[in-house]
């Protein structure tokens, strides 16, 4: 795990902690980020950003579930991206559909993978509820195999209630 020296300058002592203590600290910070804020994208934007810089993900960030029924690409760090995904495709699409977390260790054995990138090659997929409907997506790709565990997935869930 890559922790920035950047943001470390907030935090001095990520790059001594485990993962978990790396979220714990995180968590407390993205939720003074987006007390008070009531514009979803500023507070994706903001996310995305400390998630990106404290973990050194390839890809970080959000898609909104539109009317059209599909998925369009929000607030991110990272290299471009797909603009729109359709409901049930990729492993964004099927995140949304099942309305839960998608871990998946090699994107390149996921049926349906939409590859936004060759360069990545593990992913994980939060769905942002809100009353019980999925209204966003948090996705991250990492350019390691098996990059995402329970770890990653308890805290992002936390993230994304925080949203």
């Amino acid at each position: 795990m890559r922790i920035s020296k950047l943001f470390c300058t907030f935090a001095p002592d990520l790059e001594r902690m485990t993962k978990t203590e790396t979220y714990q600290s995180i968590l407390s910070q993205i939720e003074s980020l987006v007390t008070g804020e009531t514009d979803i994208i500023a507070n994706m934007a903001n996310v995305a950003a400390v998630l990106h810089e404290v973990f050194g993900f390839w890809w970080t960030g959000f898609y909104r579930v539109e009317r059209t029924h599909e998925l369009v690409l929000g607030p991110f760090q990272g290299p471009i991206a797909c603009t729109r995904i359709p409901f049930g495709k990729g492993v964004c699409g099927t995140a949304w559909q099942r309305a839960e977390t998608v871990i998946v260790p090699n994107v390149h054995e996921f049926a349906g993978h939409i590859a936004c990138s060759s360069a990545s090659n593990s992913e994980i997929v939060v769905p942002i509820l809100r009353d019980g409907q999925v209204i966003a997506v948090l996705d991250i790709d990492s350019t390691e195999y098996n990059a995402f565990d329970t770890v990653d997935k308890e805290y992002l869930e936390q993230i994304a209630k925080v949203l």
